[in-house]
């Protein structure tokens, strides 16, 4: 049975209920910074001084780190530094922000034969955590093992050809034994690229039963289950993949990600106990987003996010 509200419900007394200025336990580094990444592609010299612009604003606690991938350190160290002095703050020790260093999310789409030395070449940089695509799980943790620092989460992402039927079974079990998250990819630039609402349901109950972490990207910067009026492709909510983090029942799941009443799924949010928060965060841990601006945006329309000064100007 889906747990979204009916009729009247009345939200639970330990429910969302958003004060000025503040960020509610749902939204605490829900949103990864990923500007440089597709469809949003923001240079990387404008990309740096909006992520900085975002991690000094009142929703700060809302902004996970700026994701970036291999071939781009070089790029973003230089563009980091630069801002730093610019601001006259210090360039040593590594590209700083806000007196500390940039804080870094590696996104290696090459497999594990990036990871060595994409792991030296962020050496400058906080790291936040590595995503590492891979077609073989076992391989992935295995390496992540040998070569990452221990105080360093990861993420493994597999094909979603891959997890399907008893291919998924495997890839979790495999995951849920290791000490990483797995990783979902909910869009991209072509129709194929979004899994649909039965598709999705089947990682997140998966992961769900098993304890197992996990994260998401692409095509979730809107809140709420939409077809796009451009596109006409089909994007899930980060509302509604919240919301069905909390369900074990693969039909459940996948009503909760149907829904596309924006005050339904709201309601569903300010009814949510403390608890139910925690056990949500715990599985879906973020998304990446190459927009900052619209996933806030959403919030603060359907009343579950109050602006003290003005929202950030679309970033993409």
């Amino acid at each position: 049975m889906s747990t979204l509200p009916t009729g009247d419900a009345i939200p639970a007394a330990g429910g969302l209920v958003p004060d000025a200025g503040a960020i509610p336990e749902l939204f605490r580094g829900l949103f990864d910074d990923a500007a440089v990444f597709p469809p949003g592609n923001l240079p990387v010299a404008e990309a740096v001084p909006a992520h900085r612009a975002h991690r000094a604003a009142w929703y700060a606690e809302a902004v996970g780190p700026f994701l970036c991938g291999p071939g781009r350190l070089g790029e973003l160290a230089a563009a980091a530094a630069g801002g730093a002095a610019a601001a006259g703050g210090p360039v040593t020790g590594g590209p700083v922000t806000g007196g500390a260093r940039f804080r870094v999310g590696l996104v290696l789409p090459g497999g594990s034969t990036e990871l060595a030395p994409a792991l030296a070449a962020a050496a400058p940089f906080e790291l936040a955590g590595v995503e590492l695509a891979t077609r073989d799980a076992a391989e992935a943790v295995a390496e992540l093992d040998r070569l990452l620092p221990p105080d360093v989460p990861a993420a493994v992402e597999l094909p979603r050809e891959l997890l399907r039927g008893d291919g998924l079974d495997a890839v979790l079990d495999v995951l849920v034994d290791s000490a990483y998250r797995a990783k979902f990819r909910t869009g991209g630039l072509i129709a194929e690229a979004f899994p649909d609402e039965q598709e999705l349901a089947a990682f997140l109950t998966g992961c769900a039963r098993r304890g197992l972490p996990y994260k998401c990207t692409a095509g979730l910067h809107n809140a709420v289950r939409h077809t796009d009026r451009e596109t006409g492709f089909e994007h899930h909510g980060f509302l509604n993949v919240l919301l069905a983090a909390q369900e074990t029942d693969a039909a459940a799941a996948a009503a909760v990600l149907a829904e596309r009443d924006g005050e339904v799924l709201a309601k569903a949010v300010r009814a949510l106990t403390d608890r139910q928060v925690t056990v949500i965060r715990n599985s879906f841990t973020a998304f990446g987003t190459c927009s900052i601006a619209e996933p806030l945006g959403d919030l603060a329309a359907l009343g579950l996010l109050s602006s003290p000064s003005p929202l950030p100007q679309e970033d993409r």
